[in-house]
């Protein structure tokens, strides 16, 4: 049996945790192994993640003593292998370019924690970004609005080829290696190996800095194939 998606909960309504407690436990590839209602400041709620070194945080923006946004790039800086997945009761475009600046790798409302959470900690433990198609349809219409008519001659895509682009896209589409593998007829290795030089290429150290690359460049273009 695979090891389970070890999992912490921060969010300061304890019935909400329970609940997400109870329906995460009972998944067999899934574990909560921490949790915290974000009585302390930033700093010791940062510790107390840490310690538990999950694969998976789930994270309430607006906490008693400790602001989700704060804390997350200090936690992607000393985990940087955790991914974190915000929860909030606000549908709010505004909270997911925030969550995104900021190194977060996806967003769900508290309302559809359940099903769409169970697959949301699949996508983001297995290197994803879980976005509605909503979502991303916003931030596109965001990153056209404020792109010139015509792009400058020389702009960071120049940089990859035609065929590092076509993986950057899909990664950024939310596709998992073994599915982008799948629809260009490449081994998981040859994407694993195209993703890190479009990394390497463009300086980006996250899942999350690519997605936003993608749409501040035009790639997820409705239009295109």
């Amino acid at each position: 049996m695979s090891e389970s998606i070890r999992i912490f909960l921060a969010d300061d309504h304890a019935v909400l945790r329970a609940g997400l407690k109870a329906l995460l436990n009972a998944e067999p590839d899934m574990q909560v192994v921490g949790e915290t209602g974000g009585e302390e400041d930033c700093l010791d709620c940062l510790k107390i993640v840490v310690s538990h070194a999950p694969d998976v945080l789930l994270l309430d923006i607006n906490m008693p003593c400790c602001n989700g946004l704060q804390l997350l790039p200090h936690l992607k800086k000393d985990l940087p292998e955790c991914s974190v997945l915000i929860l909030t009761m606000h549908d709010d475009p505004e909270y997911l370019r925030n969550v995104l600046a900021c190194g977060g790798a996806g967003y769900v409302l508290k309302e559809a924690a359940d099903t769409e959470l169970l697959t949301a900690i699949r996508t983001v433990y297995n290197g994803g970004v879980f976005l509605h198609p909503e979502h991303t349809q916003l931030l596109l219409k965001d990153s056209l609005t404020l792109q010139p008519a015509a792009p400058p001659a020389e702009t960071p895509l120049h940089r990859l080829s035609d065929r590092e682009q076509e993986v950057l896209r899909l990664i950024a589409l939310g596709h998992s290696n073994k599915e982008i593998a799948e629809m260009l007829f490449l081994s998981v290795k040859t994407v694993e190996t195209y993703k890190a030089r479009v990394m390497e290429k463009l300086n980006l150290r996250s899942r999350a800095a690519l997605v936003r690359f993608a749409l501040k460049h035009g790639l997820l273009d409705e239009s295109k194939p």
